[in-house]
C-alpha cells in the first residue's frame, strides 16, 4: 500500500507577535483543520512578554517568533534618539548642582537663544531620523529572519499577510526554485496598505511599497482581502485577471452570547439603569473615539462610553484628557481588553455600538472592520459612519443607523434614535449573526487553497 501524501505545509508570515491577530489565528486554524501543516512565523515582542522561539498553539499549529531587532543590545546609548520627541536628555537624571527642571534658566542674548533653538531642532531632527532608521532596520531584520525561518520549514505555500511580508514570501519562493521545489504565494491584504493611516510624512517608503506591490501582487497565486472596495481597488490597480477573493474578518461560530455574558458594566462600575455605548477594538486615532466623546454632552447623563480594547499609553491618556475637556470624565471608561475570541461576549451588555472609522485615508474609507461583525454577534444595534462597505452591511441587515457628517450632534442624534427604540435592531442583529461566521467565510479560503495546491491560480 503506498504511503499517504504528506500534508501540505503552509508558512503564515505576519509582522506582529500574532498574539491578538484574530484573522491570522482563524485562518491558520481553518487551514490546520483542513489537514495542512501550519506554521505562523511572527516576530518577538519582548516588552509585551512574547519572546522568540517556537510554541504550540491549540489544534496543532506551530507559532515561531523570530528575534526582533533590538538596538539596546548593540548600542544602548542610541535608544534614546528613537523615542518620541527625540529628546536624548529626557531620560538623564540631573547632575548634582544642576538647575531644577521646574526652574529652567533662560539663555541670555539673541545669539544664545538662537543657539538653544538650533540645538532643539537638531535634536528633534536627529530623533526623527533615528526613529525612521530604526523602523527600517527592524523591518529588514524581520524580512531576513522570517525568510530564513520559512525556508527551513520548507513550505508548499507561503501566506503573506499584508504588503510588509511580501518580500520574505517571494524570497522563500526564489530560494525554493533554486532547490528545484515549487512554492505558491497567497497574498492576504488586511487593509489597503499603500493608503493606510500612518500619521506622519513618509518620503521613500511609499515608493518602495508601490514597487513591491506592483511587482508582487500580480504574481501571487491567490489574492484575498477583507472588503469589496479593497478587492475592486486591487484588481483595478494591478490589472488582476480575477477579482480578489473576499474573506471578511467575522467571528467564529458558536452559541450567541447572552446579555449576561457582557463585562462592560461590571468593569466600568455601572448599573442596569445606565446606558452603554460600546466600543470594541484597538484604541487609536481616526476610529471615532474623540467624536463619540464629543457627542456625550448632547446625550442624557446616564449614557456612558465604555471602551474595550488596548492602545498605546500616551493615546489612552489623551482619551481621558478629551473626556475631561468635554466635561464627561465620569462617563468615559477604559476597561482593558479581552482575548480575540471573547470580544463578542464581552460586548453583549452594551446598549449600542459605535463603529465610527474616520475616512482619513483610503484604507479607512474602504474599511469593513471586525468590530462591526463582533458587535452584530453581540446583539448590539449599530451606529455606523457613512462609509460604502459599512453602509452596505448595516442597511442590508437592518441592524442600525448610518449617520452622515462629522458633527458630534449628528452622531448624538443617531445614538438617541437607537437608544429610544433598540429592540428591532437587536432582533435583526441576532437573526443575522448565525450567517456571519468565520466557518462560512473560510469555505472560500479553503477552495482558493485547493486550487493553489493543484497548481491553478485562485
Amino acid at each position: 500500500m503506498p504511503e499517504p501524501a504528506p500534508a501540505p505545509r503552509v508558512a503564515v508570515l505576519v509582522h506582529n507577535d500574532a498574539a491578538n491577530d484574530s484573522r491570522v489565528l482563524k485562518e491558520s486554524a481553518s487551514l490546520r483543520a483542513a489537514g495542512m501543516d501550519v506554521r505562523i512565523i511572527a516576530v518577538e515582542r519582548r516588552l509585551k512578554g512574547h519572546a522568540a522561539g517556537i510554541t504550540q498553539l491549540p489544534g496543532g499549529i506551530a507559532l515561531e517568533r523570530v528575534p526582533e531587532f533590538a538596538l539596546e543590545r548593540i548600542a544602548p546609548q542610541l535608544t534614546r534618539l528613537t523615542r518620541r520627541g527625540g529628546d536624548a536628555s529626557a531620560a538623564e537624571p540631573p547632575s548634582a548642582g544642576a538647575p531644577s527642571p521646574s526652574a529652567p534658566t533662560r539663555p541670555r542674548g539673541l545669539a544664545a537663544r538662537a543657539s538653544a533653538r538650533a540645538r532643539r531642532v537638531g535634536t528633534a531632527v536627529a530623533g526623527d531620523l533615528g526613529r525612521r532608521a530604526y523602523r527600517t532596520i527592524e523591518l529588514g531584520t524581520y524580512w531576513w529572519r522570517s525568510a530564513r525561518a520559512a525556508r527551513d520549514f520548507a513550505p508548499d505555500v507561503v501566506h503573506a499577510n499584508d504588503t510588509n511580508t511580501l518580500v520574505p514570501a517571494f524570497a522563500v519562493q526564489l530560494l525554493a526554485r533554486r532547490e528545484g521545489r515549487r512554492v505558491r504565494i497567497v497574498f492576504d491584504s488586511h487593509e489597503l496598505w499603500r493608503h493606510r493611516n500612518v500619521g506622519e510624512r513618509r518620503l521613500l517608503a511609499p515608493l518602495l511599497e508601490a514597487v513591491i506591490e506592483h511587482v508582487a501582487v500580480p504574481r501571487a497565486d491567490a489574492v484575498i482581502t477583507v472588503s469589496p472596495s479593497i478587492a475592486d481597488w486591487l484588481q483595478r490597480t494591478y490589472d488582476l485577471r480575477s477579482r480578489p477573493l473576499l474573506v471578511r474578518n467575522v467571528p467564529a461560530a458558536g452559541p450567541l452570547p447572552e446579555r449576561t455574558a457582557g463585562v462592560l458594566r461590571q468593569r466600568a462600575g455601572l448599573s442596569e439603569g445606565d446606558l452603554v455605548i460600546a466600543y470594541g477594538g484597538r484604541l487609536t486615532t481616526a476610529r471615532g473615539i474623540e467624536e463619540t466623546i464629543a457627542a456625550l454632552p448632547h446625550l442624557p447623563a446616564r449614557v456612558h462610553f465604555v471602551l474595550l480594547g488596548y492602545g498605546e499609553a500616551d493615546y489612552e491618556r489623551s482619551i481621558l484628557t478629551s473626556a475631561r475637556t468635554a466635561g464627561v470624565a465620569d462617563r468615559v471608561h477604559l476597561v482593558g481588553a479581552v482575548a480575540p475570541a471573547e470580544v463578542s461576549a464581552a460586548l453583549a451588555d452594551g446598549d449600542v455600538a459605535v463603529v465610527h472609522v474616520q475616512p482619513v485615508c483610503l484604507s479607512y474609507r474602504f474599511a469593513l472592520p471586525n468590530k462591526l461583525f463582533e458587535s452584530i454577534r453581540a446583539g448590539l444595534p449599530i451606529a455606523a459612519a457613512d462609509l460604502p462597505d459599512m453602509r452596505a452591511v448595516v442597511e442590508e441587515l437592518g441592524v442600525g443607523e448610518v449617520f452622515e457628517g462629522s458633527d458630534p450632534a449628528e452622531l448624538a442624534a443617531a445614538l438617541q434614535r437607537i437608544l429610544a427604540a433598540p429592540e428591532a435592531y437587536r432582533q435583526r442583529a441576532r437573526e443575522a449573526a448565525p450567517g456571519l461566521t468565520w466557518e462560512t467565510e473560510a469555505t472560500g479560503l479553503l477552495e482558493a487553497y485547493r486550487l493553489v495546491l493543484a497548481g491553478e491560480n485562485a
